[in-house]
């Protein structure tokens, strides 16, 4: 029997369709091999998109860039981080729930391919302000939710002894730092290291974290 074919993108008058589909194929591919690394035939490719309709969207491969991050590196942020620290009853708890979530997704996977945001902060930002200015946005924003989580806990006193903008700047700081640590070993253990000794300091910090 002949093999058939692999399945084509069918071209239709889907233009937010099409323009999803060339957002999630850049997002994928900046984040795993690179930005730099990535063509624009790549892009067309794994989008099922001509080259007029790339252009239709974006002008340039920059213009591309800029709509991933805001469009879906910062959306996974959200997802990944903000949401579960906001939702969670303390910064500790939502910061624990936060990295086992991570850890399980990856350990699922069998593959990591790192942090999509500080792939792209250590690859673009020192080159380019419209990407380092809209990267750091992000971490920003990140920082933010933890710190407005933990200054919470302080009003409520279920944290102690604890400045909410530095501490929010170690966890960003150690989780991306132990993310890279997992890549480039492709195990998790850098980053359940780093869970756990986030969680022994928010242990003596934060009273609810030991209970």
């Amino acid at each position: 029997m002949a093999r058939q074919a692999p399945p084509r993108h069918r071209r239709s008058n889907d233009p937010e369709g099409v323009r999803r589909r060339v957002i999630d194929a850049a997002y994928a591919a900046f984040s795993t091999q690179g930005y730099h690394s990535t063509s624009v035939h790549d892009l067309k490719r794994e989008a099922g998109a001509t080259g007029g309709a790339l252009a239709h969207h974006f002008a340039t491969k920059k213009d591309l860039g800029l709509a991933v991050i805001r469009d879906r590196v910062a959306a996974a942020v959200e997802e990944t981080w903000i949401r579960p620290v906001l939702a969670a009853s303390t910064a500790a708890e939502g910061i624990q729930a936060a990295f086992a979530s991570i850890i399980a997704d990856l350990e699922g996977r069998g593959a990591v391919s790192g942090c999509p945001l500080n792939n792209l902060a250590i690859e673009l930002a020192r080159h380019d302000d419209d990407f380092r200015v809209l990267i750091d946005a992000v971490f920003v924003r990140w920082r933010e939710a933890i710190a407005g989580k933990l200054k919470a806990d302080l009003s409520a006193g279920a944290a102690i002894d604890l400045d909410p903008e530095a501490f929010a700047v170690l966890v960003v700081a150690s989780y991306s730092g132990a993310m890279a640590m997992s890549k480039a070993k492709q195990d998790t253990e850098p980053l359940r290291v780093c869970a756990e000794q986030l969680a022994e300091v928010m242990r003596r910090r934060i009273p609810a974290a030991g209970r």
